[in-house]
């Protein structure tokens, strides 16, 4: 469907592209899950479906569960990997530019994940690159993995249709909330933006929402929309993001999920991007709403299903 194609913002996918990508993850998610001897239900299956295929990793901010899930995917579907981890052991702690080091690195793999700092650095790598760049997140910008495997969460609980969902926290910043939005709106969600004034949603933003035919509601305390939502998707107020710290510490700790909210609607699930600090109360973590670990597992299937499409190896594994 996109075979080769780069992917860089959640705004160059279809709705029909989205719904191929969610399905295909379906199909694989079977060859994402650890090896469980003895049990009865195919988990552990090997697949060689990008076998003699490499995926280069290039992340110049640090990352756990992207680095680590497109690793995973890869792996788990027959190809190899080669990392970029710390910019500190590699040619750009003597200067080399991001166009300089995407020329090079594309001649040993055939598809680069690219994580870094600024806001349109994967878009600029795209055009230097010959082989598909991934965006894994540029600064405030965009996170398009991070989203599909949210959207794929979403359905796995049998949501994305009539989704009522709060986006709660940093949403000035937060990349993953951009992406999300935007993608929510080719489903018609209703998105509550909870925040505080000053971590706002961007008006341009909201602005594209409305007129994508999204709902679109905005709050600065959680208890006036948690009975109205089916997702509450909590994010990190992130301090590596403010150019001011005497701003950051005005805002810090502002929102938390305790089990006492949740008693308020005792059918709402929760998601969040993680890492996680302070706003998820950790006995949270074992209630039956909580998604999150789930949530990063998913981002495994997920990944699979686009690297699968885009070195085009659509056929089963």
């Amino acid at each position: 469907m996109f075979t080769k194609r780069h992917i860089i913002s959640t705004r160059d996918f279809s709705k029909e592209e989205i719904d191929y990508v969610l399905s295909r993850a379906e199909e694989l998610e079977i060859y994402a899950r650890a090896e469980e001897p003895g049990d009865g239900k195919g988990r552990g299956r090997k697949s060689d479906l990008l076998k003699g295929k490499i995926l280069a990793n290039l992340f110049y901010e640090p990352s756990t569960r992207t680095r680590f899930s497109f690793e995973t995917a890869m792996k788990r579907l027959g190809g190899e990997v080669i990392n970029l981890s710390s910019t500190e052991a590699s040619s750009v702690a003597k200067g080399e530019n991001l166009a300089d080091t995407i020329r090079t690195v594309s001649g040993y793999c055939d598809v680069i994940v690219l994580r870094h700092p600024h806001e349109g650095a994967s878009r600029m790598a795209a055009s230097f690159s010959p082989v598909p760049i991934i965006n894994a997140g540029d600064g405030a910008g965009q996170h398009p993995t991070q989203t599909l495997l949210d959207l794929y969460t979403i359905k796995r609980e049998g949501l994305l249709d009539g989704l009522r969902i709060a986006l709660i926290g940093d949403l000035k910043y937060g990349r993953t909330v951009h992406s999300l939005a935007y993608a929510l709106s080719l489903y018609k969600a209703t998105l509550f933006f909870v925040s505080p004034e000053a971590l706002r949603m961007p008006d341009e933003i909201k602005s594209d929402l409305k007129e994508a035919g999204a709902e679109v509601l905005e709050s600065t305390d959680i208890k006036e929309i948690i009975k109205e939502a089916n997702v509450l998707y909590v994010t990190r107020i992130q301090k590596e993001r403010f150019p001011d710290p005497a701003e950051y510490r005005k805002v810090a700790g502002t929102y938390r999920i305790t089990t006492d909210l949740i008693e308020e609607n005792e059918d709402v699930i929760i998601m969040h991007p993680l890492p996680k600090v302070d706003e998820i109360d950790v006995e949270v973590d074992g209630t039956k709403n909580a998604r999150y670990f789930k949530q990063t597992f998913y981002g495994v299937p997920v990944r699979m299903a686009i690297l699968s499409i885009l070195l085009g190896k659509e056929e089963m594994g």
